[in-house]
């Protein structure tokens, strides 16, 4: 999908569009019963939105590829994400308002839990509170490397951002977290020749750490990933014709929407504060994006029962969405997390889009096998926002 077509075909309009994105939404059978976490969940708001609208499957990247919450979110943006890469580190930054500039390289980290013979036993050190992380970033913070500066800011529970600033750097490089447990966190390598130095400082910082965070059990050690300097993409509201809000308790997509430059708005840190903050703004934009994070929180946990509880909850949010009266309610998610894998997964997840214009379908159950009957067929991820801008008239046609 380009996205210079799609700007020649903008139209003005009074339509509202509306993205709800669970995280994680995607699920798998429970081995005991045979059924996903949303086959499992009693739905019934869901369902019926699913039962009026038009449903089908999202693909974010490509068959078999499993997505990242950035590349993930970005397609739901609009934006192909094999065309527009972003490392983790440049979104967490620029969701907690870091002052990210030019030839900055930014990490996200995490604290994890070791054992006594350095293997990792927890990527998450138990998702330690928020106010434990700020007191070992202070720790963190005592490290200095020889030529940048080194800031470390806390984020969220386990996770903070490392940003280095300095003349030739270079945010080429591998990440240190295995992505498993059991192995040891791994050496930062360059990927390309002019990462050698920033790999080198990258390394030493990781090994000055290790020594500060030895007696913080479960945090005793941390993991970097998602290296990168800060992009440059075409705006959304540019592209799309669309005054635009983002809704998020979570840092990290709050930076995915700044890339993008939507207007991210204030909010608390349940998702019922996010509904409220939606209803408060919903006059001033035509496009909202609504983060829900609960979903994936309990799937990369193993969680079935919370995944299950998690989507409960928030199905029992959807009528005060509902009644805002959207004129184009979308309802997905930005990869699959099953329980089952206690991770992300290549699977395609759900999708239901509802509006005026949406042809109802024969899907009666907003789920994985039931949307996969449904009319939209497996999409990818950034010909969604085409279609929502289609069903709100907001696209004019293409040639003669």
């Amino acid at each position: 999908m380009d996205l210079d077509l799609i700007r020649s075909l903008v139209v003005p309009g009074t339509a509202k569009i509306l993205l709800l994105s669970s995280d994680g939404l995607g699920g798998f059978p429970h081995p005991g019963t045979g059924r996903s976490e949303l086959e499992t969940a009693r739905l019934p708001h869901l369902d019926a939105l699913a039962q009026r609208g038009s449903c089908g499957l999202i693909r974010h990247v490509a068959p078999g590829i499993t997505p990242g919450s950035g590349p993930g979110h970005l397609g739901l943006f609009g934006y192909d994400p094999l065309r527009f890469p972003v490392g983790r580190g440049v979104l967490e930054a620029l969701g907690i308002d870091f002052d990210l500039r030019s030839g900055d390289v930014a990490a996200r980290g995490n604290f994890c839990t070791v054992d006594g013979a350095g293997l990792i036993t927890d990527r998450r050190a138990g998702r330690i509170s928020t106010e434990r992380c700020v007191e070992l970033v202070d720790r963190l913070r005592t490290i200095r490397l020889p030529r940048v500066e080194t800031f470390v800011q806390p984020v969220k529970e386990h996770r903070f951002v490392l940003v280095l600033r300095g003349a030739g750097l270079s945010g080429r490089l591998s990440e240190t977290d295995p992505q498993a447990i059991g192995r040891p966190p791994l050496a930062a390598h360059a990927e390309a020749p002019e990462a050698e130095a920033t790999a080198r400082l990258v390394n030493r910082f990781v090994d000055q750490a290790r020594g500060l965070l030895a007696d913080a059990a479960p945090a005793n050690m941390l993991l970097l990933r998602g290296f990168d300097e800060l992009p440059t993409f075409p705006r959304f509201p540019e592209v799309f014709g669309l005054r635009a809000g983002a809704i998020a308790a979570y840092p990290m997509y709050r930076g995915l929407a700044r890339l993008v430059g939507m207007d991210v708005l204030k909010t608390g840190p349940t998702f019922t504060d996010e509904v409220a903050t939606l209803g408060a703004h919903f006059p001033a934009y035509d496009f909202l994006f609504l983060h829900y994070k609960d979903t994936d929180k309990a799937g990369e946990d193993g969680d079935f029962a919370g995944k299950v509880a998690a989507l409960e909850r928030l199905d029992a949010e959807i009528p005060a969405i509902e009644a805002l009266r959207p004129d184009v309610l979308v309802v997905t998610g930005d990869h699959a997390s099953p329980a089952v894998l206690a991770g992300h997964s290549w699977h395609p997840v759900p999708v239901v889009l509802a509006g005026r214009y949406a042809l109802a379908d024969t899907v009666s159950r907003f789920s994985e096998r039931a949307c996969a009957a449904g009319s939209l067929g497996t999409l990818p991820a950034h010909y969604l926002m085409p279609l929502c801008l289609a069903h709100a008239l907001r696209l004019t046609k293409y040639g003669a």
